[in-house]
């Protein structure tokens, strides 16, 4: 734990160094100029930061400190997830994360901001920050997603670097995996063994800036021993994330399959335009997966977390355990979700 807690500890003083700015965690990023010192003063307790399970409370730290430069939301959502990207003890999300079925470990990642910009990466390997990868495509090209081979290749022509992302210790997990072969999605497996306390699930991201402005970001390893070229929801705009600066933002995380299929995340964004505050607009979201397959709900897990326009944030999952972490000027803390199995 003492090795964790230096990581972390780095790795926030890293994100501290950078926080003045987006541009400088990815190359050519259009930052607006820092909220003069008057009005920031007068809208800095607006500013939230939320995110999913546990670990976001180390990474929405790294987002709270850009956002208290001035920043935009997009900066600080980025910045936040960089961290667990690069924590190797978390095997979910970038370095580290477990492979899929052949042994390679392939990163999703999707970034939105507040006008409507966004950008994506699906299967990229060797690439620790696919969430800057992303961010890049929403910046310096006309698309919004590039996967496999082609985000790599886009990454490397925009000066990241190239590296081993499978660890020993994922690496000798699959390994034995391979012993069984046996496959099935576990719900709740970020608090299962393998990978104890911190074998997390996707990290989404949502933020409110000083100026009221908000911005999203989601990336993930995906799940464990997946079909080689197997996408979920993550890096799917509408789906693992979704932004909408007259509303608010939401984000999903667990089986992402069922989350693609209801476009989840603008789903809960459209229900709180309807007049829903988040907790419940997640809940609806839910249960439209429970209706379309009841018994599979059952033993399968989909949290979304949301926050609108007014510094609201809620949550709601299928089933207990899905955990949120929300960041404010008062506020830095865990919460649980409620669940439709299991209250």
């Amino acid at each position: 734990m003492s090795d964790r807690r230096q990581f972390l500890k780095q790795s926030l003083l890293t994100t501290g160094g950078l926080a003045a700015a987006s541009s400088l965690l990815a190359k050519g990023a259009g930052v607006q100029p820092a909220v003069p010192e008057v009005a920031y003063k007068q809208l800095r307790n607006q500013q939230v930061v939320v995110s999913t399970w546990d670990f976001g409370q180390e990474a929405n730290e790294a987002a709270w400190h850009v956002l208290q430069q001035g920043a935009r939301a997009v900066d600080a959502v980025e910045a936040g997830v960089r961290v667990p990207e690069a924590d190797p003890e978390n095997q979910t999300v970038g370095y580290g994360g477990r492979p899929d079925r052949d042994g390679r470990v392939t990163l999703d990642a999707c970034i939105m901001d507040e006008h409507y910009r966004c950008g994506a990466v699906a299967g990229m390997e060797h690439i620790m920050h696919a969430i800057s990868v992303a961010r890049q495509v929403m910046e310096k090209t006309p698309h919004v997603m590039l996967v496999g081979d082609g985000a790599l290749q886009f990454a490397l022509a925009n000066g990241f670097t190239k590296q081993r992302l499978l660890t020993a210790k994922s690496e000798a997990e699959w390994k034995e995996w391979l012993n069984t072969s046996e496959y099935k999605p576990q719900r709740n497996v970020e608090n299962m063994l393998p990978g104890g306390k911190y074998n997390h699930d996707t990290i989404g991201m949502l933020a409110m800036d000083a100026k009221g402005n908000m911005g999203g970001a989601c990336t993930t390893s995906g799940m464990a021993y997946k079909l080689h070229g197997r996408v979920g929801d993550s890096p799917i705009i509408g789906a693992g994330l979704y932004v909408d600066n007259e509303v608010g933002a939401a984000t999903s995380s667990g089986v992402g399959e069922e989350v693609i299929r209801i476009v989840g995340s603008h789903l809960v964004v459209e229900l709180m335009r309807m007049g829903l505050q988040p907790e419940e607009a997640c809940r609806k979201a839910v249960e439209r997966i429970a209706r379309r397959n009841p018994e599979f709900a059952k033993e399968t897990q989909v949290g979304f977390l949301a926050l609108n326009k007014h510094g609201e944030y809620g949550a709601f999952a299928l089933q207990q355990g899905f955990s949120f972490a929300v960041r404010t000027h008062t506020t830095n803390e865990i919460h649980q979700a409620k669940s439709l199995f299991g209250g």
